[in-house]
């Protein structure tokens, strides 16, 4: 599944990756060289970043669902507990 950007977003990452480059390179890089670029990373590097947050979102819910069993129990046939009256001493 490829994975896109939203068009603003797009259009963000394009102008990051230009200032990036007018700041921290010798060259600065036009706006087809920078489509480019983030062309690159969405298909070359981005699948990796997302299979791992989708590996991270698991995880958290395989933790939330094993304690779903100690949050959610009730203890059966309780009725009576609630309703006993302690035993008095003579």
């Amino acid at each position: 599944m490829p994975i896109e950007l939203p068009e603003d977003a797009r259009r963000d990452a394009i102008a990051s990756i230009q200032r990036y480059f007018d700041v921290n390179m010798e060259e600065p890089i036009g706006n087809i060289a920078a489509q480019a670029l983030l062309g690159f990373f969405l298909e070359e590097i981005a699948p990796s970043v997302y299979n791992k947050a989708v590996a991270d979102a698991q995880e958290s819910m395989q933790a939330r669902i094993v304690d779903l069993d100690i949050d959610l129990h009730e203890a059966p046939f309780q009725y009576w507990r609630k309703y006993a009256q302690p035993k008095r001493r003579k």
